[in-house]
């Protein structure tokens, strides 16, 4: 059963679509259930003034696509390497266990399109590691399967 947050991002997604002449992409995929997420970043300053995503995927990816970008939208850098995909699912009122790859996906995509801005802008992010080299098809291990 999903929570009365995730159905309203689910149904009314915030901050879909793309960014032209973005300062950072992030894409990220998951081979086992299909889920797809980008997530675009206009950074100025080091304050994350725009975020966009587009997701190919069930509810919940949708839906913790929409809430990742309304927790970094405005946000530092330094704030936006918080948003784990703990603090996605408890923004969320949480997510059934099966789904809580989505999260993962989430903070994936996130932390992909701050990666990319990085190295756009030969810059270190303190605590910044790069995505792995099969990031684009990675299977998360996932609980109660």
């Amino acid at each position: 059963m999903y929570s009365e947050k995730v159905m309203d991002h689910f149904m009314n997604p915030r901050n879909v679509g793309e960014i032209e002449n973005p300062s950072g992409v992030g894409t990220v995929g998951n081979a086992k259930c299909g889920d797809i997420m980008k997530i675009y970043l206009d950074i100025e300053d080091n304050i994350i003034k725009d975020v966009k995503f587009k997701t190919f995927g069930c509810g919940a990816a949708v839906a913790t696509s929409s809430m990742a970008t309304e927790l970094v939208k405005g946000k530092t850098i330094q704030e936006a390497m918080k948003v784990t995909n703990k603090a996605v699912m408890e923004a969320l009122d949480g997510l059934p266990p099966v789904k809580v790859h989505c999260s993962v996906l989430a903070e994936q995509a996130l932390q992909a399109a701050l990666w990319d801005y990085a190295q756009k802008n030969g810059i270190e992010i303190e605590g910044l590691t790069p995505p792995k080299e099969d990031d684009d098809h990675h299977d998360i291990p996932e609980d109660n399967e």
